[in-house]
């Protein structure tokens, strides 16, 4: 064991060694550092722990800086990557949610080169303010008289709740007492913005007569939440916009919904379930809409608040806002969106969820067998290969019972478990992620985007490489 030990080969000679010296140019030297001394320590405590029957790890200069440059490119490996999503879930929210349009990655990349007039005037050469340069478009796709956009949807709602009605009552329906993710419930953000919650009605139906009882001296706002991410089905009733309009101005109550999800325009023409539009809940009087504009929208993370000018000016003006407020690369991507929106049809095209929600699903089954004939030499016979009728999911908290219908790749791997062949999809490079379903991995194109493929080729041929398969 002494005379191992002495095999293990110096810190200086392992940075000096061609492997680590490659890499000196590109990784720092502490991290370098770090690989050399991190890996002698590995293979010291292998040495220890080694048996008598086992084999003695190489300790070659050659080898062990070959294994200490591949743990400093580890170190070096950012944390938040790209990933090929074969889920089937468009709105992944564990994977970023909505892509990008192209558009919308060219305002980035132009805004953050340089300088921006993100909070100047051009014209007058004074201070401006950061939500004008979407406010306008926002009117004008939803018909309200004033916007102002925050990071998220849920800041937007504890922004217009604390602004509107902090100290104060709101009344919401029972039916509409949403969780979104993190466990992160309306009545906690209620709570945090030192709004009282007011419940009303029954899980299932409330009337417009139960929020008229509720109303007293301390009411601030009547607020009605559409359940993005759930639905009540059966003996159900709920009150309509319009009706709590009618009442919050008999009372002289403003009203705020929470439409979550964010459509712009109907897509029931492509066999999805009509979704209330934010044009609708400003055709109806609401005073403040949000909404995200990550989800049905297709862009950034950021919350979009329209509304009446007297409401949104009480938001506009709240210190909160300046917390809350969206930075200028997802403003840029958002403005750059909502161009888009300016044309349907160009939205249909070129926004990334707009196309997977709007493609058939016989476009779906002709990319899994054109996919199926790229994979089939790949795999050859260690991996069985089918094309599955499998439905894809909107997620992200939108559209709960909507399957969209089309097809998957369904793959059952021989000579490894399929949780396996899973696992080594993801620690690629990019990662897939893909689903498994009762033994085998299922890819399903609809979230795999035309120029991603030759990556999931390649990164199942490696993955298969390393199963000791093929390894072209």
């Amino acid at each position: 064991m002494t005379a191992l030990l002495k095999q293990l080969p110096a810190i200086d000679r392992l940075l000096n060694a061609p492997p680590l010296l490659a890499m000196s140019d590109q990784i720092p030297r502490t991290l370098l550092l770090e690989a050399a001394q991190e890996t002698v320590a590995a293979l010291r405590q292998e040495l220890l722990q080694l048996s008598a029957t086992a084999a003695t790890p190489d300790l070659s200069l050659e080898a062990v800086a070959g294994r200490a440059a591949l743990l400093a490119a580890e170190k070096m490996r950012p944390s938040l990557r790209k990933v090929i999503n074969a889920t089937g879930t468009l709105l992944h929210t564990n994977l970023g949610r909505a892509p990008l349009a192209q558009c919308a990655l060219d305002a980035i990349a132009e805004v953050s080169r340089g300088y921006s007039n993100l909070e100047f005037d051009l014209e007058s050469g004074e201070r401006g303010h950061r939500f004008a340069h979407v406010e306008e478009l926002l009117c004008r796709l939803t018909g309200a008289e004033a916007a102002v956009v925050v990071n998220n949807n849920a800041g937007a709602v504890l922004l217009a709740l604390t602004a509107l009605a902090k100290g104060r009552e709101a009344i919401v329906s029972r039916g509409e007492m949403v969780e979104i993710g993190g466990a992160f419930r309306i009545p906690e953000v209620m709570a945090a913005g030192g709004v009282l919650l007011k419940e009303v009605g029954t899980t299932n139906k409330t009337h417009l007569r139960d929020y008229g009882n509720a109303i007293g001296n301390e009411t601030g706002l009547l607020m009605k939440i559409h359940t993005s991410n759930y639905r009540i089905v059966g003996f159900t009733s709920a009150v309509s916009g319009t009706e709590l309009v009618a009442l919050g101005q008999e009372h002289g109550l403003p009203v705020l919904e929470d439409l979550g999800s964010g459509m712009l325009f109907d897509l029931s023409p492509f066999g999805l379930p009509q979704e209330p539009t934010v044009a609708e809940a400003v055709a109806a009087g609401i005073d403040v809409i949000t909404f995200s504009g990550d989800k049905l929208l297709g862009g950034p993370q950021a919350g979009l608040i329209v509304g009446k000018q007297a409401a949104i000016g009480k938001i506009r003006q709240h210190p909160m806002a300046r917390a809350l407020r969206i930075d200028k690369l997802s403003l840029a991507a958002l403005e750059a969106t909502l161009r888009l929106y300016l044309d349907r049809e160009r939205a249909i095209a070129e926004i990334p969820v707009l196309q997977m929600l709007a493609a058939p699903a016989e476009a779906i089954k002709q990319r899994c067998q054109r996919l199926a004939r790229k994979l089939r030499p790949v795999l050859g016979a260690l991996v069985s290969l089918e094309i599955v009728a499998e439905p894809a999911a909107v997620g992200g908290g939108a559209l709960p019972l909507t399957q969209l219908p089309g097809h998957a790749l369904a793959l059952t791997p021989r000579n490894i478990s399929v949780d396996t062949l899973a696992s080594r999809l993801r620690q690629g490079t990019p990662p897939v992620v893909g689903r498994i379903q009762e033994g085998r991995l299922l890819l399903n194109p609809r979230t795999i985007f035309a120029a991603e493929e030759p990556q999931l080729v390649a990164a199942l041929r490696v993955a298969l490489g390393n199963a000791g398969g093929l390894n072209r």
